[in-house]
């Protein structure tokens, strides 16, 4: 029973962290159609500049992560006018090929600012220490991930089902030339919704900061993870990538524990049997 409960508890903060992380792309994926394959550049920038705001300035841990959830939104928001626009309606080879570069662009970057070594990212007092929930003591650390996936989650839900710009976001995505004759900003949509996908990326970098060490190589680390949690839970659906995150989080956790040698096999052999089954992924449309 305990190492079920062990299992359970890190592969839930584990899915968590993923979830918020690939959250992101897909939206980018699904709103705009681009192939950002730098996506994981923003979650690393996010823990940087977090540890940078703490180590340099001071700043406490609660307003590091804010500071670096916008200050990367902020950075996304030029990047998506200049860069990525010009891309969109390029082939996926192009687009794929300029992530790939952004990626080596911001491995350097990193190297030369922080070096190649991991960066720890410094816990505050609440977060290092551990609640007993019965039959097994929790780190503090992995409940927070659990509480901020599930807030992003309904945040998400309520932003895309109940808002101005969740209605004027579906419309893009299915008709980008109808919601264009209607008088929806397409641009502005592409705009926002690229710097929220690049702060939430951000905010997961930070959260998993313990579970998915800092380093320069981040994003091409964490790239076929990332990639893999989309496809299964369906482009664009924020409750199939929870249960994506959840599911492959769950098998490549469990793995470790039991049969630590097959535990990346294991998890893309479930991404191919998902994938099998529904090639539009557990959520994902069929049309």
């Amino acid at each position: 029973m305990s190492l079920i409960a062990s299992i359970l508890i890190d592969s839930v903060a584990y899915g968590m962290v993923l979830f918020v992380i690939s959250i992101g792309l897909s939206i980018t994926l699904g709103l705009m159609g681009f192939v950002n394959l730098a996506h994981g550049v923003f979650a690393m920038a996010g823990g940087y500049t977090a540890a940078w705001l703490m180590k340099s300035f001071g700043l406490g841990y609660s307003l590091s992560v804010v500071g670096a959830v916008l200050l990367v939104a902020l950075v996304a928001w030029p990047l998506q006018r200049l860069l990525y626009s010009r891309l969109q309606e390029r082939s996926d080879l192009d687009q794929v090929l300029f992530s790939i570069g952004l990626i080596f662009v911001g491995i350097a970057g990193m190297g030369v600012v922080f070096g190649n070594a991991i960066t720890p990212l410094p816990l505050p007092e609440l977060l290092r220490g551990s609640v007993d929930v019965g039959f097994r003591v929790v780190p503090t650390q992995r409940i927070a991930a659990v509480v901020v996936g599930i807030a992003v989650l309904v945040g998400l839900v309520w932003l895309l089902e109940r808002t101005r710009f969740g209605i004027e976001t579906r419309a893009a995505v299915e008709d980008a030339s109808a919601a264009r004759a209607l008088g929806i900003r397409t641009s502005r949509v592409y705009i926002l919704g690229f710097s929220l996908g690049a702060g939430l990326a951000a905010l997961g970098g930070v959260i998993g900061a313990e579970l998915l060490p800092l380093e320069p190589y981040y994003p091409l680390k964490y790239l076929v993870v990332l990639l893999a949690v989309v496809a299964v839970g369906g482009v664009g659906s924020p409750m199939g990538l929870m249960a994506s995150s959840l599911l492959l989080g769950t098998v490549e956790t469990a793995a470790k524990y039991m049969l630590p040698s097959l535990s990346s096999i294991l998890f893309f052999a479930t991404m191919l049997a998902v994938l099998a089954w529904r090639p539009a992924g557990l959520f994902g449309r069929t049309h």
